[in-house]
């Protein structure tokens, strides 16, 4: 089989949908299929490596309370035209398939072939969606089996483009995330135990609730420190705030490589997740709990698919800087319900490694094959009567 991965996304940026991407790519590849990968690009460096061909140039977009890097270039349509006729697909599998450019631009493109779409967006509400439902509505049609990657994505989605999703979460690789990787030098500290972030620097990633219970905490102990790993456009504010308020022991790491993040799991003693929501399902979570560190989050739809309350680890209310600190008191003063709920968490982290998310996925791959082949089971995706309110 050959298959033909899109992404709307600047695929040389870290990202959610990014990754994913990277990741289903080559456990397609492990199983024998051939695979192409279609994504803007700022550089093109990514070529040789992961089969990618790059197309549009990514600029940054606000988007759902972050920042997206995307291609706005509608003029594409030649280029994939070729680029399709050329490969051949028997599967296109858009991520994100309504997006622009290219997704929608592919997706326009390939009205003959067999087309997969995968939503991955959890919010509120889509403008977007909203307003262009007349026309993304012709090109969610031509999508022969859809995905999404949780329960919150499919009843976001469903909203706007009802239709008969199959849930199939994002997958993490236990052999990279687990408890035996040597930690993060210069991160353990003998008196102190260490909690972690790890994310993108801005407003919904909940840093600032982190670090308000963080300073209740050191309020009446001595014995933690915070570490916060990623970059992005309120570092500044952050580490300001750090400094003025003076809360000690808190060391920003700036952005580092994703084949280092496993180190830093096993750093730390617990990982905090204090995002605010917007988020649609809690990778970053699994590959804690794979690396064997209980988890503090917030108790958000995307965030309680993957972990329970008092199992793998503690939710709190988002916002809510006082139990988020009690929470975290209470794993820093048991050694041993850490061990235990780190250990709960990588079992349950075990069922989404990627061989077994790819096998799903393959077989959605095979019902839209057989439904292109019998067009009378394809209809799933008529939109039904329901209104968007």
């Amino acid at each position: 089989m050959k298959v033909g991965l899109v992404s709307p996304y600047d695929y040389g940026r870290p990202g959610g949908v990014g990754e994913h991407v990277r990741h289903l790519a080559a456990e397609l590849r492990r199983q024998g299929m051939e695979v192409r990968i279609l994504a803007p690009s700022a550089g093109g460096r990514e070529k040789a490596i992961d089969g990618v061909i790059p197309l549009g140039r990514p600029i940054p977009i606000p988007a759902n309370g972050s920042v997206a890097r995307i291609s706005l270039s509608f003029h594409l349509s030649r280029k994939i035209r070729e680029i399709l006729e050329a490969e051949r697909f028997d599967i296109v599998h858009l991520h994100e398939p309504l997006m622009p450019a290219l997704p929608v631009t592919v997706l326009r493109t390939n009205a003959a072939g067999v087309n997969v779409g995968t939503f991955h967006a959890y919010a509120r509400q889509n403008l977007g969606y909203y307003y262009g439902r007349p026309l993304l509505r012709r090109l969610f049609r031509r999508l022969d089996s859809c995905i999404a990657v949780s329960e919150p994505a499919k009843t976001f989605v469903s909203r706007y483009f009802p239709a008969d999703y199959t849930v199939i979460p994002n997958g993490i690789d236990p052999g990279v995330f687990n408890p035996s990787v040597p930690p993060a030098p210069g991160i353990v500290r003998p008196t102190r135990q260490t909690i972690l972030f790890l994310g993108r620097l801005e407003e919904r990633k909940g840093l600032g609730t982190l670090l308000e219970a963080y300073s209740l905490l050191r309020q009446v102990r001595a014995d933690c420190q915070l570490v916060v790993v990623g970059n992005g456009p309120l570092r500044r504010g952050y580490e300001r705030r750090v400094e003025e308020e003076g809360i000690p022991d808190v060391k920003f790491c700036g952005f580092i490589p994703e084949a280092d993040k496993a180190s830093y799991f096993t750093a730390a003693d617990i990982y905090c997740a204090p995002n605010t929501g917007k988020e649609s399902f809690g990778v970053i979570l699994l590959e804690a709990m794979a690396s064997g560190r209980p988890v503090v989050a917030t108790a958000i739809d995307g965030f309680r698919q993957v972990i329970s309350d008092r199992v793998e680890g503690l939710l709190t209310p988002p916002g809510d800087e006082a139990q988020m600190a009690a929470a975290l008191a209470r794993l820093l003063d048991d050694r041993a319900l850490r061990q235990q709920m780190g250990e709960r968490g990588r079992q349950a982290a075990e069922g989404y490694a990627w061989p077994l998310v790819a096998d799903r996925v393959l077989s959605v791959y095979e019902s839209a094959l057989r439904a292109r082949s019998q067009p009378e089971v394809r209809s799933f995706v008529q939109p039904s009567a329901a209104s968007v309110r």
